[in-house]
């Protein structure tokens, strides 16, 4: 599983990369290479959920690697997060979404938001690999309208009680415990939101119509139902009235995530379009001796470069507490979009072995398209950015 990505230049991407994030890629490379990849193919025919990889991942501390080493924890920053998140998609697409939900979506927003009391008793296990997280933001009927809650949260004595539907969830299937957004004064509109902690086996907790998805398929996704759901007060995350806010800044570095798992996709497609290219062979000579594959191969580098200058970027401003409306979507828009450029002339360039499961490249092309519609769709990041040109 060779990759075009410079190895030996510490520093091929300039002020962003240190010695310390060139161990990490090497760390993450290697167990991605040796643990993941050999099993992809068999995770996404079989739509498999590989729980044997995510104990692995928490052993190695990767589950909880932007988290503090108090919450157990490996206290990295966000550039490292998302260099692990582009080498586990590298190696598997399904793999990288689950790993990202888990902590951009799962795991985030409990250490950002939650009470001491909270990290205390979640951070740990989501970051050991105990706890798989999920994340619930999105209905049947809302899509990419996150304001338009219908799951609604009421207080009765010292429990909520919540009762609504929860759709596209990752992880719901496995997940033991889910942040969810819930309406607890519809009066207020998106002021009126607020976040909760549910842990699986919550009486009234149901996982329901679990997807068959073109791609990305051994990452589980379903429905989430509460029914009359009762948690302890005490699960409230931040203030009442909070979760549409909260849930805006989990956006913003959940895109960075999902624009890296759209590079490692992207460039694993390139990876194997060039190695395809060195070796196959047509009207004597191999086709990478012709111009219009020398072509599509040169177009492909450049955009999957181009697309981790604009990841790492958002990642490096977020390491400095900078908000990130703009450059995370710019990174999520044009990484996704590329993703799917670069994985389509993939399977070009291999012609009809590209067609068939004997080959990765429909694979990628597949697992590619979920990244222009998951943590909003591409249709989304372009109005963001133009909110942010003051349009």
């Amino acid at each position: 599983m060779k990759s075009t990505l410079p190895d030996s230049d510490v520093h091929a991407y300039g002020e962003f990369l240190s010695d310390e994030h060139q161990a990490i890629r090497e760390m993450v490379r290697d167990f991605a290479t040796k643990e993941i990849a050999p099993k992809a193919a068999e995770v996404d025919q079989k739509a498999r959920f590989p729980e044997e990889t995510f104990k692995k991942l928490g052993e190695l501390d990767l589950l909880g690697l932007p988290i503090p080493a108090e919450y157990g924890g490996a206290g990295a920053d966000y550039i490292s997060y998302a260099i692990a998140v582009e080498e586990i998609g590298r190696a598997c697409g399904s793999t990288g979404l689950s790993y990202a939900a888990h902590v951009s979506l799962g795991t985030n927003p409990i250490y950002l938001f939650g009470s001491n009391e909270q990290k205390k008793r979640y951070l740990p296990k989501l970051t050991k690999g105990q706890y798989l997280g999920s994340w619930a933001l999105t209905e049947p009927g809302g899509g990419s309208d996150a304001a338009a809650q219908k799951t609604t949260a009421r207080l009765q004595g010292n429990e909520w009680v919540l009762n609504g539907t929860k759709q596209f969830i990752t992880n719901a299937t496995h997940a033991d415990l889910a942040v969810i957004m819930a309406m607890t004064d519809s009066s207020k509109g998106k002021d009126g939101i607020s976040s909760f902690i549910v842990e699986k086996g919550t009486k009234g907790f149901y996982v329901s119509k679990v997807e068959k998805k073109l791609g990305m398929r051994g990452s589980p996704t379903a429905s989430y139902s509460f029914e009359d759901c009762r948690i302890p007060k005490e699960n409230l995350i931040g203030d009442v009235g909070k979760g549409y806010k909260q849930a805006l800044i989990t956006l913003e570095g959940g895109r960075i995530s999902i624009g890296a798992l759209a590079l490692g996709i992207a460039q694993a497609a390139l990876d194997a379009a060039l190695t395809y290219a060195k070796q196959r062979e047509a009207f004597g000579q191999t086709i990478g001796k012709f111009q219009l594959i020398q072509g599509y191969l040169a177009d492909m580098a450049t955009q999957v470069h181009a697309a981790r200058l604009l990841v790492y970027h958002a990642a490096w401003l977020k390491d400095r507490h900078r908000r990130v409306t703009l450059e995370g979507s710019q990174a999520k828009l044009f990484a996704s979009e590329i993703a799917s450029r670069v994985c389509n002339l993939c399977v070009q360039i291999h012609g009809g072995y590209g067609y068939i499961e004997d080959f990765p490249a429909e694979r990628y092309l597949r697992d590619a398209k979920l990244c222009e519609i998951g943590e909003g769709t591409s249709e989304i990041q372009r109005l963001l950015i133009a909110r942010q040109l003051g349009l």
